[in-house]
């Protein structure tokens, strides 16, 4: 009385499965420079540590007596592993199953991947190739009819975005749910000449008499840009270690405490170069992530979409071994002014900060202003990005390294929270810059003055005086200046203060993709 025959059949299909789309698919995939879905397992996952939920799903083959004769995988591929040896979530589309477009196990699999991530607190990744189980023009032959729209667990990726850290690899093309589910993550990542992203592919654009190439409608260059992918590496291999990375700043849900790694650099470390980096002549820029790098532990910084809104810099890095959320001015774009695209990329940041109890340290400067800047509407993105710090509730540090004017500038912190609140001798502050703000404020004396340019040159004199940073300190309306070289100290303290106020009771419930 043995099942003997009944576990032979289970190994049988199984190892059908690992075939995947078959020899010639295989192939094409490989020709085409891209891993196949197992290959990338292996490669993202820890050896040996991936169990698959599913194996069995697909389409079998019988012969006319009904006797089995083959079997078809789902092109959907999840389970759980490891990476580094902290247990993750992963789900796969598998390109050379129906090009990874939707089938009739890919909902389920994928919505019970969300489930699993978000209710066991597993951090998700995605590894997305394909439609990722958006429907096709085939699927209304093979159901019969036509059907309305609807986004297979749309319900739990929304969700995971305030419950666990998400990940989304996009490795080859991506187009409609599938680019969807890409962006609708806290680290989309794309390989640079492999992965395109679209709502729709080149032959669906074709229909409404615009004829261009994947890489021309959304390769990675355009979707950096555009702000929907974070980052893009040269390789699969490469997307992935970037993933690990992001993944270790993180805790493994909302709530949780981001893990502290043993400090290799030392919390006391001074650095003199500081006192000479900014300028003394406001019109030139300086090197912020060169401040970043002397002030962080060395080696930590983890800067996420540069190439977007990148007059703002926002990185993840450790202070003494603590993960903590960056949010600079980059000077040499715009004087690190804020623009609408800045804007939405602090909205989305600070939203990750606070989903997930990293502290922040931050230097704003102030909007972009000129009819550019209307145009896009920075006043209504740049209110957004202030709200979305007024109701953080995650410790703030600022560190005031030159400007800061206006109401972008008072985006620093919430004002009414204690202010753990520094600045260098080159600070310059107040409603608006002298360059401007004389010509405004005394507009009616200098139409009237005999000689309005030296009238404007006094004015401005005296004002230089009056915004002399040790005159805001001295009315506490800064909280203390400090030397420049003893950022890191400072930066230290606080990261060890505030240690305690990494978790909650309750996740957020604020995350926007």
């Amino acid at each position: 009385m043995s099942w003997k025959d009944e576990i032979a059949h289970l190994r049988k299909r199984q190892a059908l499965a690992h075939n995947m789309g078959g020899a010639e698919k295989l192939a094409r995939q490989k020709a085409a420079g891209r891993l196949n879905v197992r290959e990338r397992l292996d490669l993202l996952l820890d050896p040996g540590s991936f169990r698959e939920i599913g194996s069995l799903t697909g389409k079998a083959r019988t012969n006319a007596e009904g006797g089995f004769e083959g079997f078809s995988p789902a092109n959907c591929i999840f389970g759980r592993g490891t990476v580094r040896g902290r247990p993750v979530a992963v789900v796969a589309d598998d390109f050379t199953v129906r090009g990874g477009a939707a089938d009739a196990a890919i909902v389920e699999k994928q919505v019970e991947a969300e489930k699993m991530a978000g209710e066991l607190g597993l951090p998700l990744i995605r590894l997305i190739e394909g439609t990722g189980g958006g429907g096709s023009v085939k699927s209304i032959l093979d159901m019969g009819a036509s059907y309305v729209p609807f986004n297979p667990a749309w319900d739990q990726v929304v969700a995971n975005l305030e419950r666990v850290p998400v990940v989304s690899l996009a490795l080859g093309p991506v187009a409609g749910l599938g680019a969807a589910r890409a962006v609708s993550s806290h680290y989309c990542v794309m390989v640079k000449g492999q992965s395109q992203m679209f709502i729709a592919g080149p032959p669906v654009v074709a229909g409404v008499g615009e004829h261009v190439t994947k890489e021309e409608l959304g390769g990675s260059d355009l979707q950096l840009a555009a702000g929907a992918a974070d980052d893009a590496y040269a390789s699969e291999a490469d997307a992935m270690e970037a993933a690990r990375w992001f993944l270790s700043y993180l805790p493994d849900m909302a709530g949780d405490a981001a893990d502290r790694i043993k400090p290799s650099d030392d919390p006391a470390r001074i650095d003199e170069s500081l006192r000479e980096i900014v300028p003394r002549d406001k019109r030139f820029g300086y090197d912020m992530r060169a401040i970043l790098n002397a002030t962080l532990d060395q080696g930590s910084v983890f800067e996420m979409g540069r190439h977007f809104g990148s007059s703002v810099i926002t990185a993840l890095a450790r202070l003494d071994g603590w993960p903590i959320a960056v949010l600079a001015s980059n000077p040499n774009v715009y004087g690190g002014g804020w623009t609408a695209e800045a804007a939405q990329k602090i909205i989305r940041f600070v939203d990750l900060a606070e989903t997930f109890r990293l502290p922040v340290v931050v230097d704003v400067p102030g909007f972009v202003i000129g009819t550019r800047a209307e145009r896009a509407g920075t006043i209504r993105h740049g209110a957004r990005a202030l709200s979305a710090i007024y109701q953080a509730s995650v410790p703030w540090c600022t560190m005031l390294i030159r400007k800061a004017y206006g109401v972008a500038g008072a985006a620093m912190m919430d004002h009414t929270r204690f202010r753990y609140r520094y600045a260098w001798p080159s600070g310059d502050w107040g409603s608006l810059p002298l360059e401007g703000g004389v010509e405004a404020a005394f507009k009616s004396v200098l139409e009237k003055a005999e000689d309005p340019e030296a009238l404007k040159e006094e004015l401005r004199a005296r004002m230089r005086d009056l915004s002399d940073p040790f005159k805001t300190a001295e009315r506490f309306w800064i909280e203390e200046i400090i030397d420049p070289a003893d950022t890191r100290p400072l930066l230290t303290e606080f990261a060890n203060l505030t240690a305690k106020l990494r978790t909650r009771d309750t996740p957020g419930t604020r995350y926007r993709p």
